[in-house]
């Protein structure tokens, strides 16, 4: 098992996807990766590995279950069945007796198709899902599981298939370093027992899971500075020279030793004179190590291909036959149809009003009929009938865009072939179509007063239905070729225009001038004009003879429709819905074309040149005051604030009882997420919320907070001794949330100033604001970035690490006196968290009272904070207090308890306490942490309020 290493920007993601064959087919790579000898041309490196992205993509509709058993049911059971058939041959031949519950596990797990499966119940047990299965999985719209949670989500996605070879990138991003150890202990179990090939990239590995892996890749600037065992890499950097102290992580000092700004610090060498080593040095460095000298000679003999067994690779492109893969799909998106009816309710309700409306606007009229005056009338309202219908499938394009992300990823690892996706999309919105196009017409059809005969009344609902179609396909392939909600929605608008001005309405037909008659023929709408209208004005009642000497035409039905450069036989009606079926299948062709060639949105990154050549050193511990906590101290503060503590006592916090969890038998009526629960937190002290996943971190913020728009609260919150009143909290509060959401296409300053002027009273001058929004920038070292882009995450613009200080600082520009942060260093590497931790420190430094909920901090970061609220699950405190200089008061208290494990010599205290603190240690020890807490002088010492 390997541990992928590197500094942000180093290659690590994409040295994973070449090695799983995920890299964009247009750029150019050189050299050559093999599978037991084999190259990519001879199997599907796809799907004989997984790769899972560091990119939490899923329908957020979906429950937890859902998603493993959708994923588990496309990438198949790959050759487990034979290798059971085989080995039940084996078993008989040599007189063996299979252990039943073994038997009844791998026959399990070779069952391809079911809707639910033992595997699915295992992964979910494995990654700790079990609590959360049946719980949507969410979005920012839709509440759901954790951002931990949705990590493992991510990881299990991949883990039930049939894959061997696994690459995992950032994987603990969201989890808490107990979860991550018992992940990878998992991991590294499955590696050796059954002999699987995994490498995984994380971010701020503690030691212990260091430790488990058995090799080490360290990548920087895209070189490999060390490729081998993990008990060489140390003595390869003692040899050029750099130790790694003893209170720091060895992963955290590997990502930090080749960076140039990081380097000097690790020098050891007292009698010679550091000179710095880049990376290339390094890399060059290792292939003279007696490691990397091994690993050439390994390299140089190749891999004997009769030794590969016939089930290794994988030679089929898919998990499922064609006709499976469409029934599972299909199965998935009717799931998906019925938790998102809200929107089709919706739009057959926005067609049921705007119907009543032109109902009550020819209500009781008697339009008259059979001349020409008579016709504009109702041409005019047919014209309106169908820009209705047009404008229904407008909808199509944000549903397409908002699939996207998830079916391109479920694409790219051959969920399913694309072509099976696009064809149960164009399926079930068969119904849908013919279902709104039906309420419009039968509200509409007898009430404006269309010919009356019943053939024309279906004819109308049939031009209608097939125009739906049409727009929806249409929709569809926009939303595919563009991508983007804002350039599809302007880009979607402008087809509309451009359809309605050629449809032959706006300008008829003999207006056009020649150069332009394409785009009239080319118009969809113009045949779904020339369908209804030759359905109306070819009926007996506009059958009189024609007046009109100036239209060569011999009844008024005929007159109208020549006068409108309309086609003026029934032959028109079936011609134009020839054509607009035709358009139809174009559309959906294209839209099929689309998903299965184009690749999604893509790009990288861009950090500031500016930020690099200035950037301080980010390895200074945490809690010294170092050259930029100086400057932010000594900054003087242009708006005055008042500090305040927050103080909460006894408060629990229910939730009505989820359907699924009443039907598994549960009889209580309502969920308690948090459990009688007291602390404070005070200006000018920084406390981390610590707790496994699930343990109600967010949730205890939120309570205090006031965001709980739901459920029962109970307890007391109050501010410096008076009861909080959440209109005015609101005013002096901050809450910097996980997800990074900020404006693309802006810069940084114009990001703080638009806060600053939307959240700072009225009586604050121009000039202080702005004096305010520079001091803010400063603060938390966004100064040199000013004029740097937002850009969207993941494409472009600033990185991770600079939009979270970006999130801090628009909370910090509403000049609050508390600030509630949730896991300001989730998904960065140690020098990212590094910083953005120093910009909080200058917050806390300035008399404000931060407050942050942290996972898997490494132990600098851990002990730059103050005090500590950790929580176990269920919503309960375990320990409320100082952590003291090394964490010694943490250290204490915990030892002190009967039992538990004393902490080892440079181990990390945050990870020792929540493996001394879980559930398994509690039921070993048979105690309650809680109930030793509440017992505890440390709470009894506590005040009430501050």
């Amino acid at each position: 098992m390997t541990l992928l290493l590197g500094p942000p920007s180093s290659g690590k993601s994409t040295l994973m996807r070449a090695l799983t064959g995920k890299l964009d087919k247009t750029l150019k790579v050189s050299g050559s990766i093999t599978y037991c000898g084999h190259t990519f041309e001879e199997f599907y490196p796809e799907r004989t590995s997984a790769y899972v992205s560091q990119y939490d993509l899923h329908n957020a509709e979906m429950t937890v279950r859902e998603t493993l058993d959708f994923s588990r049911r496309c990438l198949g059971i790959g050759a487990r069945y034979d290798m059971l058939a085989e080995l039940a041959a084996r078993e008989r031949e040599a007189g063996i007796k299979p252990d039943p519950e073994i038997d009844a596990y791998m026959k399990a797990t070779a069952v391809q198709g079911q809707e639910t499966n033992i595997v699915t119940d295992l992964t979910l047990k494995v990654l700790g899902l079990d609590i959360c299965a049946d719980m949507p999985i969410g979005d920012e719209m839709i509440r759901g599981i954790s951002g931990g949670q949705k990590k493992r989500v991510t990881t299990g996605e991949m883990l039930t298939g049939p894959a061997r070879a696994l690459f995992m990138d950032e994987i603990s991003t969201g989890l808490d370093s107990s979860s991550t150890f018992e992940i990878v202990k998992y991991i590294r179990q499955l590696v050796h027992v059954m002999n699987e090939t995994v490498m995984i990239s994380l971010l701020q590995p503690p030691p212990e899971t260091y430790n488990l892996f058995d090799d080490i890749i360290l990548l920087s600037e895209g070189y490999i500075v060390y490729h081998g065992p993990r008990d060489n890499i140390l003595e390869f950097f003692e040899a050029a020279g750099f130790r790694c102290p003893e209170r720091k992580g060895v992963a955290d000092f590997l990502q930090e030793v080749t960076s140039k700004k990081d380097q000097q610090q690790y020098w050891y060498l007292e009698q010679q004179q550091y000179r710095h080593v880049s990376v290339p040095e390094f890399a060059q460095r290792f292939k003279s190590f007696h490691v990397g000298q091994q690993m050439v000679k390994e390299l140089q003999i190749p891999f004997d291909k009769s030794k590969t067994h016939p089930a290794a690779l994988t030679t089929n492109k898919y998990g499922q036959s064609s006709w499976e893969s469409i029934k599972t799909v299909l199965s998935r998106e009717q799931l998906l149809m019925k938790r998102n009816s809200f929107i089709y309710i919706f739009k057959v309700t926005q067609l049921i009003i705007l119907g009543l409306m032109a109902m009550t606007v020819f209500l009781r009229t008697k339009m008259p009929y059979g001349h020409i005056s008579d016709g504009g009338k109702f041409f005019g309202a047919l014209t309106f009938s169908l820009i209705t219908v047009l404008f229904n499938g407008f909808a199509e394009l944000q549903l397409t865009i908002k699939m996207l992300p998830t079916f391109y990823k479920q694409r790219d690892f051959l969920f399913f072939p694309p072509w099976t996706f696009a064809l149960v999309t164009i399926i079930l919105r068969i119904p849908v179509s013919l279902m709104e196009s039906a309420v419009w017409v039968v509200l509409t059809y007898y009430v404006m007063g269309f010919a009356p005969a019943p053939a024309r009344f279906f004819r109308q609902l049939l031009a209608f239905f097939g125009t739906h179609q049409m727009a929806m396909a249409l929709f569809r392939f926009l939303g595919a070729v563009l991508k983007s909600m804002v350039v599809a929605n302007t880009f979607g608008m402008f087809v509309i225009l451009l359809i309605f001005i050629f449809g032959g309405f706006v300008i008829p037909r003999g207006d056009i001038r020649p150069w332009w008659i394409w785009a009239y023929w080319s118009s969809p709408m113009m045949y779904s004009q020339n369908a209804i209208s030759v359905n109306e004005f070819l009926s007996s009642r506009w059958a009189n003879k024609n007046t009109e000497a100036s239209i060569d035409a011999s009844t008024v039905g005929e007159a109208i429709l020549k006068s409108k450069g309309l086609f003026t036989g029934e032959w028109g009606f079936w011609v134009s819905m020839g054509a607009i079926l035709g358009f139809t299948i174009l559309f959906n062709i294209l839209y099929i074309l689309a998903l299965t060639h184009l690749s999604p949105p893509s790009g990288s990154n861009t950090v500031s040149d500016q930020e690099n050549e200035n950037e301080t050193n980010t390895s200074t511990p945490m809690g010294t005051n170092d050259e930029a906590t100086n400057r932010a101290t000594q900054t003087q503060i242009t708006l005055p604030f008042q500090p305040l503590a927050l103080s909460f006592n006894h408060v629990n916090y229910y939730v009505d009882m989820p359907a699924e969890m009443r039907e598994q038998g549960f009889a209580e009526s309502r969920l308690q997420l948090l459990s009688d629960i007291s602390g404070a937190f005070r200006p000018g002290v920084l406390t981390a919320l610590v707790g496994v996943s699930g343990a109600g971190k967010t949730t205890l913020m939120d309570v205090l907070a006031g965001r709980k728009t739901s459920g029962s609260i109970e307890g007391s919150i109050t501010l410096s001794g008076y009861p909080k009143k959440q209109e005015t909290f609101a005013r002096i509060s901050g809450y910097c949330e996980q997800t990074d959401i900020h404006s693309p296409n802006v810069t940084v300053y114009e990001s703080i100033l638009y806060s600053a002027w939307l959240r700072l009273s009225s009586d604050v001058d121009e000039k202080t604001r702005k004096l305010f929004v520079e001091e803010v920038m400063t603060l938390v070292e966004l100064d040199v970035l000013r004029n740097a882009m937002v850009g969207l995450p993941g494409v472009d613009g600033l990185s991770t690490e600079q939009r979270k200080r970006l999130t801090i600082a628009v909370e910090l520009v509403a000049n609050p006196s508390i600030i509630f942060m949730d896991e300001p260093t989730s998904g960065l590497d140690a020098r990212a968290a590094a910083i953005v931790m120093r910009a909080v420190r200058n917050t806390v430094n300035t008399g404000r009272t931060v407050v942050c909920t942290i996972h898997q901090p490494s132990i600098d970061i851990f002990e730059s904070f103050d005090e500590l609220l950790l929580m176990k699950r269920g919503g309960q405190v375990i320990y409320a207090g100082e952590l003291g200089r090394h964490s010694y008061k943490l250290v204490e208290y915990f030892e002190a308890i009967p039992g538990v494990e004393k902490i080892t010599q440079g181990y990390n205290p945050a990870t020792w306490m929540l493996e001394v603190s879980s559930p398994l240690a509690e039921a070993r020890l048979n105690v309650n942490f809680a109930e030793i807490y509440a017992n505890s002088e440390l709470y009894r010492g506590k005040p009430t309020t501050y």
